[in-house]
């Protein structure tokens, strides 16, 4: 018996009807539903709600997440400890990270459950957040730690590092430092490289440099990345996946490296990076 935890976006409009469709086809399987409590409420499915520190939200067999990209990245962080594969089901616009549309889900997810499936190991980055040497906090990314200016139209000075070495200071609206999953992201719009999703390697782009030195640059996966940031009087701020982030002050510091952790997708046998690729430009 699987033990399948159900991850939904309670903001899209058809997940409350296909999160209650999915728990009574794994019931009729001899398979068992958890989800977390708060979104468990929200979309009607109260029974099946399970708090943060019940053990069935970290040992579960598969995670199914409905909703796009957004949703898998925030869940694939939330559940990452649990070491556990998720598969994305789209309700989304792109799908780039999901794995299968709705009319696809109940096929896949048997044959994903018989244990036919491909697993998809992504990169991810740790952030920490420093300030005089103390650390204000610490962030995992699967796309992206960016560093960028505040709302007015001044430039910030982000003073860079590999390692121990001086890379530029870049005087720009931001730095980007993308895994190759988030190089089709934010990196990909400021002019960066796409990355194969396989290896481990950081890329560093600037954001609108003002400066000749404006290219990207790729980076070791096993290196750190340290910015410093030099901008008083300027309101700056640190955003981890386009979702989460705090203010940053002068003199304060991101560091940038390898997590421990990956996260596990999971595919159908024969999946390539390179077909999602080719397919991007007829999404809506």
């Amino acid at each position: 018996m699987a033990r399948v935890l159900i991850w939904p976006n309670p903001e899209k409009e058809r997940v409350r009807g296909l999160a209650a469709q999915l728990v009574r086809w794994l019931e009729r399987r001899g398979d068992t539903a958890v989800i977390p409590a708060e979104m468990a409420e929200l979309v009607g499915l109260g029974d099946w709600g399970r708090s943060w520190e019940d053990p069935e939200l970290t040992d579960f067999t598969i995670g199914v997440v409905l909703g796009g990209d957004g949703t898998l990245l925030r869940a694939a962080k939330q559940l990452l400890e649990a070491d556990r594969p998720l598969l994305g089901v789209n309700l989304g616009h792109l799908g780039f990270l999901t794995e299968v549309e709705v009319p696809d889900l109940y096929p896949a997810l048997s044959a994903f459950l018989a244990g036919d499936y491909d697993l998809d190991e992504r990169y991810m980055l740790s952030a920490r957040i420093l300030r005089e040497g103390r650390e204000l906090a610490r962030y995992h990314a699967l796309n992206d730690v960016v560093v960028t200016k505040g709302p007015f139209a001044r430039l910030v000075n982000l003073e860079t590092f590999v390692g121990p070495h001086y890379v530029a200071t870049y005087p720009a609206d931001g730095l980007i430092v993308a895994t190759p999953t988030g190089s089709t992201a934010y990196s990909l719009s400021a002019g960066g490289p796409i990355l194969s999703p396989d290896l481990a390697i950081m890329v560093m782009t600037p954001i609108c440099p003002h400066s000749f030195f404006d290219r990207s640059i790729v980076i070791d996966g096993r290196q750190r990345i340290t910015i410093r940031v030099h901008a008083p009087h300027r309101e700056t701020f640190v955003t981890v996946d386009g979702q989460e982030g705090l203010p940053i002050e002068d003199g304060d510091e991101v560091a940038v490296e390898a997590c421990e952790r990956r996260v596990k997708l999971l595919r159908r046998p024969g999946w390539s990076f390179f077909n999602v690729l080719r397919g991007w430009r007829t999404r809506r």
